[in-house]
C-alpha cells in the first residue's frame, strides 16, 4: 500500500522514444549485425514521473513534444496516473534515444532531444505550483539555453513561495558540456540532488566516495548518491547514510535511477527517515533492471 503524501510533485524533464538495440554478436563496422529492437517509452523525466505516480505520489509532469504525438501522450500519462501538461511543437519531433547495447552490456546512446529543448516559460505557468510539495529538475531541461532560462526562472519562484526543490544532474555529457561550475551554481542551495556515481566524480573533480561528499554535500540540503549495484549514499544535517543494492538478475539498467529517485521521493513525502528512503530506493530501483524497459509498465507486463 502507498504511503499517504503531502502535496504534489511537480517533474520538469523530457519525453523520448527509447530505441533499444540490443546486438546478437560483435558489432562489425560497416556490415551487418542480428539484434533485437524495441522502442520504448522513455525520458528521465518522463520515467521519474510515472514511478512517482506508481508509487501514489500526485504528480504534474511538464515537458514539450512534437505536434502529432501530443494527444497520445496526454492520454499515455493519464493511464499511468500522471497529469501531464505537455506543450505542442508544430516544427519540432518528439525526442528520441536510440541505445546500442554490445554483446558484452556495454551501452552506447545517440540523441535527438528534439522539442525537448523548445521548453519555454509558456509552458511553465505559475499556476502549476499550485499545492507543489516538490519542484523535481531533470537536468536534462538545463541543456538548451532556452529551456535552462526558463526551468531556473521557475525553480526560482518555487523557491520563493517556499516549495522544496530537486535536482537529477542526469548526464555527464551534457554536464561537461554546459559546465560543472555552471551547474554546480545554479543549483546551490536545492533541498536535494541525485547524482549517479559517474556524476558525483564529475561535479566534485574526485572518485573518492568521502571527497565527494565533502565537496558536494555543503551545497545541497540532502545530497543522494546512487552507485548503482553498491547501492546508494546519503548526507543530511552532516549525517551519512547508506543502503546495500538488493541482489538483481540484470537484464536492463535503462530507468533504474529514476526509479530509485521516485521511491525514494515517495519514502520522504511518506514521512519516512533518510534511512527508510534509501531502502525503498534501492528497491525500486533493483526491480526494473529484471525487464526490459524503464517504466512501472515494463515490471506489470513483465
Amino acid at each position: 500500500m502507498a504511503d499517504t503524501t503531502i502535496g504534489t510533485v511537480v517533474v520538469i524533464g523530457d519525453v523520448m522514444t527509447d530505441i533499444i538495440v540490443r546486438a546478437k554478436g560483435e558489432m562489425v563496422r560497416g556490415s551487418d549485425c542480428r539484434a533485437t529492437i524495441r522502442m520504448l517509452p522513455g525520458g528521465s523525466g518522463a520515467n521519474q514521473a510515472c514511478w512517482l505516480a506508481h508509487a501514489g505520489v500526485p504528480t504534474r509532469f511538464v515537458a514539450r513534444v512534437g505536434h502529432e504525438d501530443h494527444a497520445r501522450l496526454v492520454t499515455d500519462f493519464a493511464a499511468a496516473g500522471v497529469e501531464a501538461h505537455l506543450g505542442s511543437d508544430a516544427d519540432l519531433p518528439s525526442g528520441k534515444l536510440v541505445t546500442l547495447v554490445a554483446a558484452d552490456g556495454e551501452r552506447s546512446f545517440f540523441t535527438d532531444r528534439g522539442a525537448n529543448d523548445a521548453l519555454s516559460s509558456a509552458d511553465l505557468p505559475e499556476g502549476l505550483l499550485a499545492g507543489a510539495a516538490i519542484v523535481h529538475v531533470s537536468a536534462y531541461a538545463l541543456v538548451a539555453p532556452g529551456s535552462r532560462t526558463a526551468v531556473l526562472d521557475f525553480l526560482a519562484k518555487a523557491k520563493a513561495a517556499g516549495i522544496a526543490t530537486s535536482i537529477d544532474p542526469s548526464s555527464i555529457t551534457f554536464l561537461s558540456e554546459f559546465g560543472v561550475e555552471n551547474f554546480l551554481q545554479w543549483t546551490r542551495g536545492m533541498d536535494f540532488c541525485f547524482p549517479n556515481a559517474a556524476e558525483a566524480a564529475l561535479l566534485s573533480g574526485s572518485n573518492d566516495p568521502d571527497e565527494q561528499f565533502q565537496r558536494l554535500g555543503p551545497l545541497y540540503k540532502t545530497l543522494v548518491i546512487k552507485r548503482g549495484a553498491q547501492g546508494a549514499e546519503a548526507l543530511a544535517d552532516g549525517l551519512r547514510y547508506s543502503a546495500p543494492a538488493p541482489v538483481a538478475d540484470v537484464i536492463d539498467t535503462t530507468g533504474a535511477g529514476d526509479a530509485f529517485l521516485a521511491a525514494y521521493v515517495a519514502a520522504h513525502l511518506g514521512g519516512h527517515d533518510i534511512a527508510t528512503c534509501l531502502v525503498r530506493g534501492t528497491a525500486a530501483g533493483a526491480a526494473i533492471t529484471t525487464v526490459l524497459g524503464g517504466r512501472p509498465s515494463a515490471l506489470e507486463q513483465a
